[in-house]
């Protein structure tokens, strides 16, 4: 049964506000967003996920592909919300079906990405979702897992981009949106 709190009028700054700023980390000099303070609010979750699902459902998707971890948390209950499928986007090993591969290069190192084979059937539309934009390579690498089954990345989505690292300019095949921009 709803409570009190779980009615009020949430505004998109009191989403931004609800996020935590930690300084120096995960290194010295940046200003880590954390938005698991939000997740910890269920009426700013709710807000931002009915906010995410508004913006993203005129993109008409099939499937919904998260990108792991946090990918998860928005994309599988916009999913829900929208009443699409959802398909996760997993780290290499993590799948127990066969799967398509892409591996990227970081900041730092490389890293790989891994879909089920079969999670996107041909010609289907997929938003790709994930917590943060910020240089925008683990979207562009999940973008061409999408495309390699045959599906049609439809646009790309994210609670929070980081505007200064300008992570768009790799997602040039499909309209970007974030609910948030820092």
């Amino acid at each position: 049964m709803p409570n009190q709190a779980s009615i009020r009028t949430v505004s998109l700054q009191d989403i931004i506000d609800g996020i935590r700023n930690i300084p120096d980390y995960p290194k010295k000099g940046i200003l880590f967003k954390d938005m698991t303070t939000v997740l910890q609010d269920p009426v700013l979750y709710r807000a931002t996920i009915d906010m995410m699902a508004e913006r993203l459902a005129p993109l008409k998707p099939d499937i919904i592909a998260g990108v792991e971890a946090r990918g998860f948390i928005f994309g599988a209950a916009l999913a829900d919300r929208l009443n699409v499928g959802f398909v996760p986007i997993r780290k290499k090993g993590k799948l127990p079906s066969e799967t398509v591969s892409y591996t990227y290069e970081l900041e730092y190192g490389v890293d790989c990405i891994e879909m089920h084979k079969d999670a996107v059937k041909v010609g289907q539309r997929v938003v790709i979702v994930d917590d943060l934009l910020a240089t925008g390579g683990t979207a562009a690498a999940a973008s061409k897992l999408i495309n390699e089954v045959g599906g049609n990345v439809a646009g790309y989505h994210f609670m929070m981009e980081l505007d200064f690292l300008n992570g768009r300019k790799l997602l040039q095949d499909a309209p970007v949106d974030a609910l948030i921009h820092f």
